[in-house]
């Protein structure tokens, strides 16, 4: 099995190809270059991550698929970027806390995210708050003071009510993530971007914790 080398100016040409050709007659004559240039080096990257994240007990690693679900979408047969996944089994990957890689023509991201939870869940995740706020505040607080990560996410139109001034950023959110956003350059043509994405992580674990541990 291959080690990660770094994706590669065919990756993103492969990438920009799709985009512009979302159809069999040209993925087809194009799909070795998918394999080569995306999905191996993509699969090493998840092989060379997920040792890092063996103290997380149950996370399983997903390399998603090109090929979208013809059901779902059907004028386009394949998805323009491709990502990994490490979740747990039994539940939906958006339903749940989950650290990811995603690559696309423009651009690639990682870190942490949840990013479709279930209404429960983010009840739950406010009624945490209100009643024990002090290891969540401490959390984000250690993250966003030592690192250039910040917790963020989409806001309800509404807010909701909140019981202190302190936390009105949090109960605003519908879901939330931390994620590093960058431009095509050339870190991600590197084997050193996994040592990168590596320490992203490592500074997330408290709040993958926190939130695998609030949603039982």
């Amino acid at each position: 099995m291959m080690e990660f080398q770094g994706f590669s100016p065919e990756t993103i040409d492969f990438l920009w190809g799709l985009r512009f050709n979302n159809n069999r007659e040209w993925f087809e004559p194009h799909k070795k270059q998918y394999q080569q240039s995306l999905y191996e080096p993509m699969k090493a990257l998840a092989r060379d991550l997920y040792p890092s994240l063996e103290d997380l007990p149950e996370l399983e690693c997903k390399v998603s698929r090109i090929y979208r679900d013809a059901r779902l979408h059907p004028p386009t047969p394949y998805k323009e970027s491709l990502w990994i996944c490490f979740r747990t089994a039994d539940r939906p990957w958006g339903e749940q806390p989950v650290f990811y890689f995603e690559l696309t023509p423009e651009e690639y991201s990682f870190g942490f995210l949840l990013w479709f939870p279930k209404t429960w869940q983010m009840e739950q995740f406010r009624k945490q708050l209100a009643e024990d706020p002090g290891e969540f505040l401490e959390i984000v607080q250690q993250l966003e003071s030592s690192t250039d990560l910040r917790l963020e996410g989409e806001c309800f139109k509404r807010p909701k009510p909140c019981p202190d001034e302190s936390l009105k950023r949090f109960f605003e959110l519908k879901n939330f993530g931390v994620t590093v956003n960058r431009g095509i350059d050339d870190r991600l043509f590197s084997p050193e971007l996994v040592d990168e994405i590596r320490a992203c992580y490592q500074a997330l674990k408290p709040l993958m914790r926190w939130c695998r541990k609030m949603m039982l």
